[in-house]
């Protein structure tokens, strides 16, 4: 199956309806997802919230501005499909819980999309996992027991040698998470450094060296 065909089948999806993991999806579903195949970098997130849910666009809320700094990108550059790929755990928004905070991911989307569709995106050289949901689908055994154990580790992930795209944890940059971002320091001085440079290596475009000219006989 081509991507073209498999994003047309992901944005007619009713499966988080039809056929439930547990209670169906309170509302229509808008799957909201960001990919090609010439994308070298992917943002792996959590889930739509409200107002993403309502744009339609990704990471259009204050957790995208967060992680738009933490990357050292622009709007533009965050949004051009060609070099970025933003792929959420769970595509549609999830809905609330009775705290009016946002439900997990659904757990259809990923056991039906997520390996069909990264295999149709072949030129990726790492995946930012924002958040512990995508951190324990990627990395799987690898993971920590804890999201803080997870990032703390970052640069085995990055480095670990293999065929495929290397890992890059972060924690969601939900202003949830303000308290552990002053808990944890190193993630300011040694992370995020360390990501912007890989960020910018991997969607600036590349430079055609000029022809040299053949000097005259």
């Amino acid at each position: 199956m081509s991507l073209k065909l498999l994003l047309q089948e992901i944005s007619n999806c009713q499966i988080c309806i039809e056929k439930p993991h547990g209670k169906p999806l309170p509302h229509a579903p808008r799957p909201v997802l960001r990919v090609s195949k010439s994308a070298r970098l992917a943002v792996a997130g959590q889930a739509p919230g409200t107002r993403v849910h309502a744009s339609g666009k990704p990471f259009t809320d204050p957790s995208g501005d967060r992680l738009r700094d933490w990357m050292g990108v622009s709007e533009q550059e965050f949004y051009d499909t060609r070099r970025l790929a933003i792929v959420p755990m769970g595509f549609c928004f999830p809905g609330l819980d009775e705290k009016g905070g946002d439900l997990p991911p659904r757990k259809e989307c990923a056991q039906a999309w997520r390996a069909p569709l990264f295999e149709l995106v072949p030129n990726l050289d790492l995946i930012l996992l924002v958040g512990a949901y995508a951190q324990r689908w990627h990395l799987g055994a690898r993971a920590k027991t804890s999201m803080t154990d997870t990032v703390a580790n970052w640069s085995h992930y990055m480095n670990c040698a293999g065929a495929g795209p290397r890992y890059l944890p972060l924690p969601h940059p939900s202003w949830r998470n303000n308290h552990w971002l002053k808990k944890n320091p190193w993630f300011d001085d040694e992370l995020v450094p360390v990501l912007r440079t890989e960020v910018r290596k991997l969607i600036s475009p590349k430079r055609k060296h000029p022809k040299s000219k053949k000097p005259k006989a």
